[in-house]
């Protein structure tokens, strides 16, 4: 396990934010390709386990974002 989380940090360390972007759209494409098979019984769950899992990720990599975004202007 360590060796595949090292060969992760290795692919972030060589890749560019193209790379990234491709990453998600990958990512945004299995899970709307699985969004595609949940029964009409399941989405309601599905819709807010999704949501959370958004919120849970996206508030902290923005916040990071934002703290670089800040710092970059404040030495410029």
């Amino acid at each position: 396990m360590k060796q595949l989380f090292a060969s992760a940090d290795t692919f972030l360390r060589e890749s560019d934010w193209r790379d990234l972007a491709l990453v998600k759209f990958c990512l945004f494409s299995i899970g709307l390709l699985a969004g595609l098979q949940v029964t009409e019984r399941c989405k309601q769950s599905v819709r807010i386990a999704a949501l959370s899992v958004f919120l849970i990720t996206y508030i902290p990599l923005m916040t990071k974002f934002l703290r670089i975004l800040i710092g970059k202007r404040q030495k410029a």
